[in-house]
């Protein structure tokens, strides 16, 4: 699928999350650089907050609504860039996806950006993130075809943005194994 990945302009790339590993295993699959939300606790201590600073992470604080992460993404489009998110928020202990924070759903109204699905399987069996040089199991990567949401006019609610992330999540679950789906395999 990486003919489907758009070379320029603004992406919104959203994928499943299962391991630590995600985020590397999505970057080295791409051909243009990622940016990236992570969770406000690996920016704790000075060494983790430059590794994650320098390869383009932003502190997300997953307890609410952070309108300052929220803008750092919609800034980051309208520059161009492409921007991972997990819209799970959490890697799912099962493997199989669970429900999506409705924060995607705001973006991808607000921003306007192509959404491009990406499944990853295989990285919940790599339980630490130095053996990913040398994971021992399969891994896989797919990606599907950008979309976009059409614009909606006026006041949103939570119920219809919390319907589109769950549009989002079906397009990611299409890429997956049926046991991988979970909240979303109908």
């Amino acid at each position: 699928g990486k003919e489907n990945i758009p070379p320029k302009g603004p992406l919104l790339v959203v994928c499943n999350h299962l391991s630590n590993a995600d985020p590397p295993i999505v970057m080295m699959a791409f051909n243009r650089q990622l940016f990236s939300l992570a969770k406000k606790e690996l920016f704790a201590n000075i060494i983790s907050r430059w590794f994650f600073s320098t390869v383009g992470a932003f502190p997300v604080n997953r307890n609410g609504n952070d309108r300052l992460a929220l803008r750092w993404v919609i800034q980051g489009l309208s520059q161009d860039k492409a921007i991972i998110i997990f819209p799970e928020g959490n890697r799912s202990k099962s493997g199989a996806m669970i429900k999506a924070s409705p924060g995607i759903g705001y973006l991808a109204i607000k921003s306007q950006a192509p959404i491009l699905p990406v499944a990853v399987t295989g990285s919940e069996k790599i339980k630490q993130i130095w053996r990913l040089p040398f994971p021992f199991c399969s891994l896989k990567v797919r990606i599907g075809t950008a979309f976009t949401i059409p614009y909606i006019e006026g006041r949103l609610n939570g119920p219809l943005i919390q319907d589109i992330a769950d549009t989002i999540m079906i397009r990611i679950a299409d890429l997956l194994p049926p046991n991988y789906r979970g909240s979303y395999s109908s």
